[in-house]
């Protein structure tokens, strides 16, 4: 009996086969829109949490003022010295390293050409807390850390804009007026979720940058990893207070410092893009119901067009149920076939759009089955009230028209 209602039911849509497909349209772009947007946006979550785990996992950015919140951020608010960073390796237990870094912009030059940087200056730890490996050369020496000797290890892209393919270990840039000895080469890290390009870097000793570059001995940012099994929300907790005491910041008074966890921007980025995607869904999850109303507009075009035809099998003994059946099948099929197109091409365009975003390209096989059932109950839906006129058509009156 059903498959009987099925094969009725593919015959009027393949009898009119135009009619049929721009029916489906608004099915086809509304579950491929669905897809698409999920699981692109479920690739760039995924992208997200990559790019910052390359940044050091379980890191803290212990930073003077007070952050972008509301107000802005307070600019009165000292920089940190080599007594807080004493403080807080002595003090803070279940951290790995604690690196201290103090940053200029420069122009770097060798040869005839030349790159705008930033010249960051720190100690062997900025490697370990940021889990930066080495293409080649070497960390600091002590000796060098100690006198501040001008000696540099680069990223890919100062390399690259410097000296081409050739080998910079052991050649001298100008950073300046400073010239530093190129003793390591850093692995490439890529473009991170904040836009920056990580390989766009010059290390060199905190002491020579302070001394040469700054002119003080402050200290602007301090990173804190905690060690595999602790929690990063106790060692922010230790960290915070600690610097209140430093600082002598009363019970009453706001932080004139700030500590963010890697952890906790994870969660708000990829919070902000699952956000984003949730809506963009939903704008695209509108046009499947744009296109009910279009399958219930031709399924109703469609009775009346067939209304002498259901008085006939009125006529012959078919029961209203029969028909309801036949026309709400009608529908649903409808519906599945644009459910399956849709989903192809939604997967297909999610895969063009992942490798055009460079992102990873994310199988959601419980999206792919909400958006078939939501195409079906679409057609059980807006088919159901034109189903029902059908049903419901006197067979006499059906019979005389024309």
């Amino acid at each position: 009996m059903i498959w009987e209602t099925v094969k009725l039911a593919l015959l009027a849509i393949f009898r009119n086969a135009l009619r049929s497909f721009l029916t489906v349209l608004g099915i086809v772009i509304g579950v491929a829109a669905v897809i698409t947007m999920v699981t692109v946006g479920g690739g760039t979550t995924a992208q997200v949490t990559q790019d910052i785990a390359k940044l050091g996992s379980n890191l803290l950015f212990v930073r003077p003022g007070q952050g972008f919140g509301p107000g802005g951020a307070r600019t009165s608010a000292a920089n940190f010295d080599a007594r807080d960073l004493v403080a807080l390796r002595q003090q803070i237990n279940g951290v790995k390293t604690i690196a201290p870094v103090s940053r200029a912009a420069s122009t770097s030059i060798y040869g005839n050409e030349n790159w705008n940087t930033t010249i960051t200056g720190s100690t062997n730890e900025y490697f370990l807390a940021q889990e930066w490996r080495f293409a080649s050369g070497r960390r600091f020496f002590e000796s060098e850390l100690r006198s501040g000797k001008a000696v540099c290890i680069i990223g890919e892209t100062v390399r690259s804009e410097l000296f081409g393919n050739a080998d910079p270990i052991g050649s001298k840039i100008r950073l300046k007026k400073v010239s530093c000895e190129v003793i390591g080469l850093l692995a490439t890290k890529g473009q991170s979720s904040f836009g920056q390009d990580q390989d766009d870097i010059v290390v060199m000793p905190i002491r020579s940058v302070q001394r040469r570059f700054l002119g003080n001995q402050d200290i602007q940012t301090i990173y804190v990893s905690a060690r595999d099994g602790v929690s990063t929300a106790k060692v922010r907790r230790d960290v915070t207070l600690l610097m209140r005491e430093l600082r002598r910041i009363s019970p009453l008074e706001d932080d004139d410092f700030n500590v963010r966890d890697m952890t906790e921007i994870a969660n708000m980025m990829s919070g902000t893009t699952r956000i984003l995607t949730g809506l963009l869904g939903a704008v695209a999850a509108v046009s499947l119901l744009v296109g009910g109303i279009g399958i219930m507009n031709i399924m109703l075009v469609s009775v009346t067009e067939r209304t002498r035809e259901i008085g006939i099998r009125l006529a012959v003994g078919a029961q209203e149920s029969q028909v309801l059946m036949q026309f709400l099948v009608e529908a649903v099929v409808l519906s599945l076939i644009g459910g399956l197109i849709g989903i192809a091409l939604g997967l297909g365009l999610a895969g063009f759009a992942a490798n055009i975003l460079k992102v990873p390209f994310i199988f959601e096989p419980n999206i792919v089955m909400i958006a078939f059932v939501f195409s079906a109950l679409v057609g059980v839906i807006f088919g159901y009230f034109p189903a029902r006129r059908a049903a419901r058509l006197n067979p006499i009156e059906a019979l005389r028209h024309e």
